[in-house]
């Protein structure tokens, strides 16, 4: 009788179905801490896993754990290698949060190109005009850059195109044809499409080869005033470059939704940099994301104990080989 644990509460719409799983017992921690985390993982034969950090001596804690569900797509605080090693299946919610960070980065993009955040707190002052606020502008007709094209780059790509703009896409494991059939133009290298764009947006994953490939080399390589959006990893950009190129000028504004290091404190660099819009990690936390997100983790869990698991959300593929 597998026993899930919640590292976190999930949508109510995801809890109910598992807890109507015949011979499911469900436990859920608001707060998973190393004081409670060792009694309730010596139960957990299935975890939903949020912002748990999941490595060696999390796993000495959990004797009887036979998969990971991550609550996302991003899995920089998750040990993969020692999981494999263990022969546990990582799976995330590859579909589920897609729709939800994509309309995310155009919702930052438009509150610099409109100066929502100016324009708000002139209002509620009664400085009914737009003197002495920052011009305005529209999307159309701009240039931006998507690095990354997978199934977030690839949203804001369609959504950046609906919106009149010239979308030019760098991804290196994405083939030339495969962009240009969707109707975009393709960047064959990122300082080709640094020098081009209006705007830049992040949408690859974080990991060993581009951490940090946000540095004052990138920075410079924009086109001088160009805007910044990241709603992918805050360890793809050092955030001491981005403030000093946001200080001069050289990066006209940045919409950032995640951090190096997070909850953020109120000692980062971007908090007090110039044009800067910052959201906590929210992206992806809408009713319906989050539902998504949830019911797909489920789903995750509940193949895995049928033998039914989906492939396309496990990381870890070669243990599934290695379990058959």
């Amino acid at each position: 009788m597998p026993h899930v644990v919640l590292l976190r509460p999930v949508h109510a719409d995801a809890l109910a179905r598992l807890e109507a799983e015949p011979g499911y017992t469900v436990e859920t921690l608001l707060n998973p801490n190393k004081d409670n985390l060792p009694g309730v993982m010596a139960r957990a034969d299935a975890i939903i896993v949020r912002a748990t950090p999941i490595n060696a001596e999390f796993l000495d804690i959990s004797p009887k754990l036979s998969i990971v569900a991550r609550h996302g797509v991003g899995y920089d605080a998750v040990d993969v290698p020692e999981l494999t090693k263990r022969g546990i299946p990582l799976t995330v919610t590859a579909d589920a949060n897609a729709l939800s960070v994509a309309e995310h980065a155009m919702m930052l993009m438009l509150n610099i190109a409109k100066q929502l955040k100016v324009f708000d707190i002139n209002t509620r002052a009664e400085k009914w005009s737009t003197i002495d606020a920052p011009q305005a502008y529209d999307l159309s007709g701009m240039t931006v850059l998507v690095v990354g094209f997978g199934r977030i780059g690839g949203r804001v790509a369609r959504l950046c195109h609906a919106f009149g703009m010239d979308v030019l896409v760098h991804d290196p494991a994405i083939p030339m044809n495969t962009v240009k059939g969707a109707g975009f133009r393709y960047a064959k290298t990122l300082q080709e499409g640094l020098a081009q764009a209006d705007w830049v947006t992040m949408h690859c994953p974080s990991n060993t080869q581009n951490r940090g490939m946000v540095n004052a080399e990138f920075l410079a390589a924009m086109k001088p005033g160009a805007r910044f959006i990241n709603t992918a990893r805050g360890t793809l950009v050092n955030e001491e470059a981005l403030a000093a190129a946001l200080r001069t000028g050289q990066v006209g504004a940045a919409g950032v939704d995640v951090f190096w290091e997070e909850p953020v404190k109120a000692s980062n660099p971007l908090l007090n940099a110039p044009n800067v819009i910052a959201t906590p990690h929210s992206a992806a936390g809408t009713d319906q994301g989050m539902r998504r997100m949830g019911l797909s983790a489920v789903s995750s869990i509940i193949g895995h104990f049928k033998g039914e698991l989906d492939e396309d959300m496990v990381i870890n593929k070669e243990v599934l080989r290695g379990n058959r």
